[in-house]
């Protein structure tokens, strides 16, 4: 099982609206709007490394308003 951190960047505005949206998809556990550099973390839990990438790159880039991404994987 692989556990990464998926920092979004989003369009000013979107972040509310696409929270839900990012909160739906399958590999997600969490999602929270935060303050500071990014506008939503997103926890995810997927099988292979691949699988989170595909969240990251495809799912939630995809999304109308996100605007950038950056992912870190769990080594613990």
């Amino acid at each position: 099982m692989v556990h990464a951190f998926i920092m979004v960047n989003t369009a000013a505005g979107k972040s509310q609206g696409l929270l839900d949206s990012v909160r739906d998809l399958d590999s997600v556990g969490e999602a929270h709007i935060v303050a500071g550099d990014y506008d939503i973390v997103v926890e995810v839990d997927a099988e292979e490394v691949y699988n989170v990438l595909q969240t990251s790159s495809s799912d939630i880039q995809g999304l109308d308003g996100v605007v950038d991404t950056k992912t870190y994987i769990a080594i613990d």
